[in-house]
């Protein structure tokens, strides 16, 4: 099915594809990317564990001379190896000390008076706001606060960029991320840094979302998949920053305002940052439409024929197929079913072990610069892989791969942190990779008609594994190996489910549902007349036309 090319189209490919506006744009959006990993995981270092008893300084009205030792031993119960319990104390008497010192203490309650950190060398969200013993999961819950704004954000922030334009939506989610996120610093109650994460994850999912809607509207099709994997690596860069600048800044609050108060630099987005050439046609604003695409053109060095300037038109976007469109059919019903568990099992491993760097036994530090240089070779490597194995092969190994990664983990011993570490850090090379691939296998298996709304399916169920992903860490008080076997099981089952896809490569994308057929085999019907020829998807013009699958 051939569409036809529409004005604007036509006129960006006048533009160029990637001459010096594009590459100037791209750049922009990267430099958002470095704080995204940051507000990512900066919890991670905020939270160190800290060795903490209960606060018993009630014995000093009548012991006030007591050396600490002396407290401790008269007012604190020991564990069955013989250290002062965490979370719990003998309960105040009226005795005088005498008493207490002849006969001893034997009722026991709950921290009541807060707790003491003996070794605490600067403030933490762990000291400050006591997330220790039954305020333990506060920090697991936070985590999925964060997740639940990003959620919300990709709600809220793609339509509004829809109506609003690309550029006021970018440029408000930098706001809000720089405005709360350094607001986050001052908060005196967890509750509120609770509410204010949220908001910040919120803009996370704002920035992440209209920045690749931006470049993918300015940038040629066979240019696209080099941006994306760029935004990716400096996203990965980002984790390494995060690394050192948490070894460096140990005040939590500090720490805060070192990560989010730089993305204040990017005001000046205001003056440089273009708007969508095509959303501006879509909107009807013509003459504004004329004027960003002929300064693109000048500073590419490019020359718009006066002719398509004028043919210049609004477009009318057909009607996109709707969620239901991708369960009437078999074979989409199918695709749509495995790649949307893919994504969220892809979701939960890397989060479960992103989130977990804490508990693996090495230093939290060096952990976290492994975590971030890793993904770097895999979002790179995951580009030749697809070449050589294929997009099926390859999503369901990377898969199987991790989730076995995450059962081996179980058997480790714990006095074995650098195994541990190794292995979590190549689960952390398959999962990133396997997520990289999902994002190209899934828009290859989606026909046009449907593509948008299945991946945005897709990415939605892995917004809901990253929500559940921190609460699937607080099982460890049942069992410490319960998280790990979730996450492995879960994967492996999701990486096989794989082999019941249809293989893409070589392919070109398919355009439109045909009963009986799996998307790769409407593709080959659809387009065999050209090997070369371009296939203009949802909305027409250049942002939707695609070429051989091969080209990722």
């Amino acid at each position: 099915m051939q569409l036809p090319m529409s004005g604007v189209g036509e006129i960006l490919k006048a533009v160029g594809d990637f001459g010096p506006f594009q590459k100037w744009l791209v750049l922009l959006t990267l430099l958002p990317c470095f704080s995204l990993s940051f507000h990512q995981f900066c919890q991670l270092f905020m939270v160190p564990h800290e060795p903490h008893h209960c606060n018993t300084s009630w014995i000093r009205a009548i012991g006030p001379n007591l050396t600490e030792e002396e407290q401790l031993n008269l007012t604190l119960p020991r564990d069955a190896d013989g250290a002062y319990e965490q979370c719990s104390m003998y309960s105040p008497v009226d005795w005088d000390l005498d008493s207490i010192v002849a006969y001893g203490l034997n009722a026991t309650e709950k921290c009541s008076s807060g707790w003491v950190y003996p070794s605490a060398q600067a403030p933490s969200l762990l000291t400050e706001f006591d997330l220790v013993c039954d305020r333990k999961d506060l920090n697991d819950i936070s985590q999925s606060i964060y997740m639940l704004g990003m959620f919300l954000g990709s709600m809220i922030f793609g339509p509004l960029s829809d109506r609003m334009g690309r550029r006021p939506v970018i440029l408000i989610s930098i706001f809000l991320q720089g405005l709360f996120g350094v607001a986050i610093a001052f908060v005196p109650h967890f509750d509120l840094y609770m509410a204010f994460r949220c908001v910040v994850g919120a803009s996370v999912a704002g920035i992440t979302m209209t920045i690749l809607a931006l470049a993918t509207e300015w940038v040629g099709v066979s240019h696209r998949p080099k941006a994306v994997l760029t935004s990716h690596c400096c996203f990965a860069i980002g984790q390494m920053i995060l690394a050192g600048l948490s070894y460096g800044i140990h005040n939590w609050r500090l720490l805060q305002i070192a990560g989010s108060a730089p993305v204040f630099a990017l005001f000046f987005y205001i003056w440089v940052l273009p708007e969508s050439a095509r959303w501006l046609v879509i909107k009807g604003r013509i003459e504004e439409a004329k004027k960003v695409l002929q300064k693109a053109a000048s500073i590419n060095k490019r020359t718009i024929p006066p002719q398509l300037l004028e043919q210049l038109k609004p477009e009318t976007q057909p009607k996109p197929g709707s969620t239901l469109d991708l369960f009437r059919k078999k074979h989409l019903r199918k695709v749509t079913l495995v790649m949307t568990c893919t994504w969220f099992v892809n979701s939960l491993v890397y989060y479960g072990l992103s989130l977990n760097v804490t508990n693996f036994g090495l230093d939290i530090y060096l952990t976290q610069l492994a975590f971030g240089a890793v993904e770097i070779p895999a979002r790179v490597g995951c580009i030749f892989m697809l070449q050589w194995f294929g997009r099926k092969k390859t999503q369901a190994v990377l898969l199987i791969l991790s989730g076995l990664i995450c059962l081996i983990i179980i058997g480790i011993p714990e006095d074995q942190p650098v195994v541990t570490t190794v292995l979590a850090t190549i689960g952390k090379f398959t999962a990133t990779a396997s997520f990289s691939t999902s994002y190209i296998y899934s828009a290859e298996l989606f026909p046009t008609v449907v593509r948008q709304t299945g991946v945005g399916l897709c990415s939605m169920s892995a917004r809901l594994a990253g929500i559940i992903a921190p609460l699937m860490l607080l099982l460890e008080r049942y069992h410490p190996d319960i998280p790990m076997s979730v996450f492995g099981s879960a994967t492996v089952v999701a990486g096989l489910l794989c082999f019941l896809l249809p293989e893409t490569r070589g392919t070109d994308l398919a355009d439109d549902t045909r009963d009986g057929c799996s998307p790769a085999q409407v593709c080959e019907d659809a387009n065999s007349s050209s090997e070369n020829e371009h296939v203009k998807g949802k909305g027409g013009g250049q942002d939707n036309e695609y070429t051989k699958s091969t080209q990722f």
